[in-house]
């Protein structure tokens, strides 16, 4: 099944949002880039910021899947799980995901709490945080979510490290810190 112009709108948006920036991108980029007229646009949202939203939302769909696949795809244990998430990073920033996080971005550009794309942002990094708070549980943590919250600092460092100074290997300098955490954390 083809894909409709709300979707071939919504994935043109995460391609360009995540490259370029959010302030930076307008309207008519989007809209050259999918090879849509403003009438579709508006057709299916009321501004720039509804569509910024289901960009993050479909990114964050995107990401955390492919992330969770790749965490089962490299341990078969919760504990190992545990130490995959850096592993699953890895794959990202050698993929050529040099760009940073889109969520963070999107704070970053969107600062106040309370705007819906900021709001977005934030409820990405609360799924992830679950997930690895999950993790944490199943793997016998004493306290997974001070676990989860330990190692959800590691993993927004290794992004905004591999962002801003290209190093690759942050995610598993990340990952041996991880390895002390986990064995103080887990009997």
């Amino acid at each position: 099944m083809a894909a409709s112009r709300r979707d071939d709108l919504i994935d043109t948006a995460v391609t360009l949002f995540h490259r370029d920036g959010y302030h930076a991108t307008g309207i008519d980029k989007i809209l050259a880039a999918c090879g849509a007229a403003k009438m579709t646009l508006y057709k299916h949202f009321k501004s720039k910021d509804e569509l910024i939203v289901a960009a993050l939302r479909r990114r964050d769909e995107q990401w955390r899947n492919r992330f969770m696949r790749a965490v089962e795809r490299h341990a078969g244990t919760p504990r190992a799980r545990l130490l995959a998430v850096f592993d699953a990073l890895e794959e990202c920033s050698n993929g050529g995901e040099l760009n940073g996080c889109m969520f963070v971005n999107a704070a970053a550009e969107f600062a106040r709490a309370d705007d819906p794309i900021h709001a977005t942002a934030a409820e990405h990094k609360r799924l992830v945080l679950g997930y690895v708070r999950d993790l944490a549980a199943a793997a016998g943590a004493r306290e997974p979510m001070e676990l989860a919250q330990a190692l959800r600092l590691l993993i927004e460092g290794a992004i905004v490290v591999a962002q801003v100074s290209g190093d690759t290997d942050a995610p598993q300098r990340a990952r041996r810190v991880a390895e002390t955490l986990l064995a103080a954390a887990i009997d």
